[in-house]
């Protein structure tokens, strides 16, 4: 653990200028694209006046975008977090450099030439792909590789927004797949290292500040839950659209270096009929937050932007998801909510953001925890809870999987992001092992054990490996089939004894001892049964550990998740087991 904390200082801090790096970019390109001028501060789209020429805009970008992927990697393509999750998941935590230098580039085109994404999911991917080189640089495992690398990955969105209990929050929902001190502290490390360096580089947050709401009562509560069930069947939709816009790319008979720019034509014309769904759009999510944007305009700005992201994400381009679903969240908890007693719209737009991202992401902590540190209004907490909650449970059970995995399923790799305690590391050996346990003398003829397992002897052809006592009936070795086999393949079997033929000195494993620790001695020797032995005299055996055990409990495990049976019967005891 503290070997990767002081890894992930270094890798916080060059997140946090990769941040800086990204965000001047992509000002820089928007402001030249757009207002033919070199400025480094990034300006709303709505004043430009490149009138119908804006169509062509998002057209070259996404053409170059489609040649950077075809001759330079194809992993640029999409919004990062399936590629971050991928690489985890798959790839043992190793990222091309390349990638950590074509992801930020593509998306910054892709961004400055009008493409509505925002710019987390490629600083997620840039800040996890720099995480991963440091990583190799040195002697790591794929899983302290993959701390890192989510340690870079969780910096960036801090240095961005300057969110680090979020980017946190982040990193164990969605990325780290455990909960471990070794993983959250080094990743928290490198979330408050970027925190801490956003400040000079980019200015100090909050950066959508909000006038403080009052505590909220009841009914507040009650019509938050409302705006995140209802956000919760829009990110559903959402999810849907995206996918079918890709499948939709996927049957057009060219090749798929030309899908971006056919789908940026789309966003040019909508850019044209309306400027509010090019780039970011920090200054709509500001605006909504603020309660500026109500009535009519807060239909239009969520047909419109949902569409054209939809379109342009499903075309392959390069781009994040985060800005877009707090605008489209936003819109909608303001469009349901201007009509809700008590609050504002302002709240009720945060609102929606957060079960946006609860609902889309399945990630309601970091949904919370988000649109907090992005306004500092912490009396709107319990009802950002309340929204993030609402709309991940209304996703759920609309769709198997989030907008997420659903891509990497998509590939053949099912991800299951539902995290529970290792059964393994629960239960203890002396619960699940055999306490019928085959032994013989080792002193035993080779010929007439095998000549009992060939007749079936129900005390020794039951099992794999037979254990081997002494006169006094302690533990001497262990003998498993194999050995037999191998011993009539060397040398006769006349005057060889099963000792003789099997192992001496058998790794063992203790009753009080973890599954998940006996397992472990299992995988690591290549065996597959363990003696149990007593642990104040280990040639005391007291159980026998075999794969059956283990099976057996996955399968009270099973029992414990998937048959119901009423509390009390009739005569007092448990009854009516049916399968769930």
């Amino acid at each position: 653990m503290l070997l990767l904390i002081g890894l992930a200082l270094p890798i916080g801090a060059i997140s946090a200028v990769v941040a800086k790096a990204l965000l001047w970019l992509i000002a820089v390109i928007t402001n030249y694209v757009f207002f033919q001028q070199y400025d480094a501060v990034l300006h709303p789209l709505t004043g430009h006046h490149l009138g119908m020429w804006v169509i062509l805009a998002p057209v070259a970008g996404a053409l170059i975008i489609g040649l950077m992927a075809r001759y330079g990697s194809e992993k640029i393509r999409g919004h990062g977090i399936p590629e971050a999750l991928e690489a985890i998941l798959l790839g043992r935590s190793l990222i091309q450099p390349k990638v950590a230098i074509l992801k930020p580039i593509s998306s910054a085109v892709s961004i400055g030439t009008g493409g509505p994404f925002g710019a987390e999911g490629p600083i997620i991917m840039t800040g996890g792909a720099f995480g991963s080189m440091i990583a190799q640089l040195f002697h790591l495992t794929a899983a302290e590789r993959k701390t890192l690398l989510v340690a870079g990955a969780a910096a960036g969105m801090s240095a961005v927004f300057a969110t680090p209990i979020a980017g946190t929050l982040l990193a164990v929902e969605l990325l780290l797949f455990e909960w471990r001190p070794r993983s959250f502290i080094p990743v928290a490390a490198a979330a408050l290292v970027a925190a801490v360096l956003r400040v000079p580089l980019l200015g100090s947050g909050p950066i959508f500040p909000v006038v403080p709401h009052a505590a909220l009562g009841a009914n507040a509560l009650g019509v938050a839950i409302l705006i995140g069930i209802a956000v919760g069947f829009g990110s559903g939709l959402l999810t849907l659209m995206v996918y079918f816009f890709e499948d939709l790319f996927a049957k057009i008979p060219i090749h798929w270096m030309w899908w971006p720019a056919i789908g940026a034509v789309f966003v040019g014309i909508g850019g044209w009929l309306d400027p509010r769904v090019l780039g970011v759009g920090y200054e709509f999510i500001h605006g909504l937050l603020r309660g500026d944007i109500i009535g009519g305009a807060l239909l239009g700005l969520v047909i419109a932007k949902a569409l054209v992201w939809a379109i342009s994400l499903g075309s392959g381009t390069s781009g994040g998801v985060l800005a877009p679903l707090l605008i489209i969240g936003g819109a909608m908890g303001a469009l349901v909510g201007q009509w809700a007693p008590g609050g504002d719209v302002g709240l009720w737009a945060a609102v929606g953001m957060a079960a946006m991202m609860g609902g889309t992401m399945r990630s309601p902590l970091t949904g919370m925890f988000f649109l907090l540190e992005l306004t500092h209004d912490f009396n709107s907490l319990p009802a950002l809870f309340c929204g993030s909650v609402a709309g991940l449970g209304v996703t759920v059970l609309l769709l198997k999987r989030s907008i997420l995995t659903e891509k990497l399923a998509r590939r053949g790799q099912h991800i299951a992001r539902e995290y529970s305690v290792d059964l393994f590391e629960m239960m203890r050996v002396g619960e699940v092992m055999g306490e019928e346990i085959p032994m013989i003398s080792a002193a035993t003829p080779l010929r007439e054990y095998s000549a009992r397992i060939a007749a079936s002897d129900p005390a020794l052809s039951r099992r794999q490996g037979t254990l081997l006592v002494d006169e006094q009936q302690r533990l001497v070795g262990i003998i498993t089939r194999s050995d037999v086999v191998r011993a009539l393949e060397q040398r006769s079997l006349e005057t060889l004894t099963v000792l003789e033929a099997g192992t001496r000195n058998p790794v063992v494993t203790f009753a009080d001892e973890t599954l998940y620790d006996a397992i472990a001695k299992m995988l690591k020797h290549n065996l597959g049964r363990l003696p149990v032995v007593d642990r104040h005299d280990v040639n005391k055996v007291v159980g026998y550990l075999g794969r059956a055990g283990i099976l057996a409990a996955r399968q009270n495990y099973y029992e414990e998740e998937e048959i119901r049976e009423r509390g009390f019967g009739l005569d007092g005891v448990t009854s009516d087991a049916t399968a769930a």
